[in-house]
Formats: structure tokens, C-alpha cells, sequence
């Protein structure tokens, strides 16, 4: 039997962000690629950057973008096989659409998973990999994302090798530091246009979500270099949702040195590695 990758993803445009340069390095070597992907990210922006609730957001037009946008990535990143579970999009944590009885916050987990693990028995991934508890950032369909997976892997009969998607913290500190300096600069350029932001006018804003994880839970450290243009060209594929983020800002050549590597956490270890590795399948092959 060959080998299979899988991951779990909440919308449209995680699969690039996260995951394009092995998805892409991993197609090069002949591994099987499978995208499942949980929601249609109806509550992502309109066309024009026009968010959810206000006017011109059309879910039903959202959708059919992103749908389209997605298909194109998978290209580029050469995955073999996605799977749209079509939830509907949760919204962000708070929002009212997270009680929606068919958004995907509100899905019955086990419903889900028993989706979810029909697909792992069918495909038999040796790796899976998803999100953490806390799903990378706090997004209630990430969230639900590791819940459904977690509850997958409980229904299956064999035990693939799970990891969850990471950054580490001594990474995250030079990715804050440059987020901070662009949002400087923005607020800069707009306060010359006249333009104050609502949270400059009442107080400082609250602190950033803590993306980061340990250095030394790090459990594998995939080289994908050889990717970086296609996770780019991948990222650009989104370009409604992406188009105005700060990899899109990035030139080619700063692209190339700063997103040559993915990081991961092993949840679980079948074949007993021990320490991080610089091959997802280490002990498969």
C-alpha cells in the first residue's frame, strides 16, 4: 500500500496557508494527497473586501468564489483528492451565526466524525493532521475541526500518525514583530488621510492571540523550499480572502526566504519516533 497524507481543514484557504508546501512537496514524491474541507466560508469577504453583515455580502456569490478558488489551489499544490463536507461557516467565536443548528460549530460532533472517519477508512491515511485544541488562532470551525478529527480517529480501526499544525514561538516572535510594524504603517498612512480607527479613539487594543507553540514541542520541521512559489501561487488562488494579507505583500524572493519551512506537533506516534523529525512519514518508508 502506497503512502496517503490527509488533513482536515475549516475553509476554503486553509490548506494553502498552513499545509500548501507539503501538500506540494509531498505530490512531487508521489504520495497520495486528500483535502477534506469542512465548511464553504460563507462569512468570508465579498468581493471589494466587504465583510459579513454589511451591504453588497452575498453568502450564495461568497460561496461560489470560494469554491472556484479552491479548486485552483488544489491544483497548483497537486492534491489528489478533496472532499468539501460543506458545513455552513460558523462565523468567528461570538458571532451569531455560531448558533446556526447548520453551521459546522453546531453540528453534533459525532455526526461529523462519523463523516470524517467513513473517509479515513476509505483513503487510510498513514498521516493525519489537523488543528490543536485551540484551533491555531480560536476560530470556532477550527475548533470543531480537531473535535470532529479527534473523534474520527476514535472510530477507525487502526491508528495513523496525528499531527496538528504549528508555529513555533521563536518563529511567531519575528512574524508578530513584522505584523506590528505593517499595522504601524498602516495606521500611519491613514492617520495622513484624516482616517482614525475606532480602538486608537477608546483605548489600546487587547492583546494578540497567543499563536505560538513551544519550541520544543515541535515534532516535525518539513524542509519546502523546493514549494514555496506553488504555497504562493496557492495563497494568490484565494485571492478574496488573502489578496491584501501580509504573504501576498511579501515580493517573490522575500516569500521564498520566509516561508521555506512547516512546522508540526505529533500528537501520536505509532512507529515510536523519537524527537522531531524532518520527514512526515518518518518510519513509514
Amino acid at each position: 500500500m502506497g503512502l496517503t497524507f490527509l488533513a482536515v481543514h475549516a475553509h476554503p484557504d486553509d490548506e494553502a496557508s498552513s499545509t500548501g508546501g507539503i501538500y506540494r512537496v509531498l505530490a512531487d514524491q508521489g504520495v497520495r494527497t486528500v483535502l477534506v474541507t469542512c465548511t464553504n466560508g460563507e462569512f468570508g469577504d465579498a468581493p471589494g473586501g466587504i465583510k459579513p453583515g454589511e451591504d453588497g455580502h452575498q453568502e450564495e456569490a461568497v460561496v461560489k468564489i470560494r469554491e472556484g478558488e479552491l479548486d485552483r489551489a488544489v491544483e497548483i499544490l497537486g492534491i489528489d483528492r478533496l472532499i468539501r463536507l460543506g458545513y455552513r461557516d460558523s462565523g468567528m467565536m461570538g458571532w451569531p451565526q455560531n448558533d446556526d443548528p447548520k453551521s459546522f460549530w453546531a453540528t453534533p460532533v459525532e455526526d461529523a466524525a462519523a463523516r470524517v472517519a467513513a473517509i479515513l477508512m476509505e483513503e487510510r491515511p498513514q498521516v493525519v493532521m489537523t488543528y490543536n485544541e485551540f484551533g491555531f488562532y480560536g476560530h470556532p470551525d477550527h475548533i470543531q475541526a480537531h473535535r470532529v478529527t479527534l473523534a474520527a480517529l476514535e472510530l477507525i480501526d487502526y491508528e495513523p500518525t496525528l499531527y496538528f499544525n504549528a508555529i513555533p514561538d521563536s518563529v511567531m516572535v519575528m512574524w508578530r514583530a513584522r505584523w506590528e510594524k505593517e499595522e504601524r504603517e498602516q495606521k500611519e498612512a491613514d492617520a495622513a488621510n484624516g482616517i482614525v480607527h475606532e480602538l486608537d479613539a477608546i483605548g489600546p487594543e487587547v492583546d494578540p492571540i497567543d499563536m505560538g507553540t513551544p519550541d520544543e514541542l515541535i515534532g516535525a520541521v518539513i524542509d519546502v523550499r523546493s514549494a514555496t512559489d506553488a504555497k504562493r501561487d496557492a495563497l494568490a488562488a484565494h485571492h478574496s480572502q488573502i489578496g491584501e494579507s501580509f504573504w501576498m505583500k511579501m515580493s517573490p524572493e522575500e516569500f521564498r526566504a520566509a516561508m521555506g519551512t512547516e512546522w508540526f506537533v505529533r500528537v501520536t506516534n505509532p512507529m515510536g519516533l523519537s524527537g522531531p523529525t524532518d520527514d512526515i512519514f518518518a518510519g513509514y518508508r
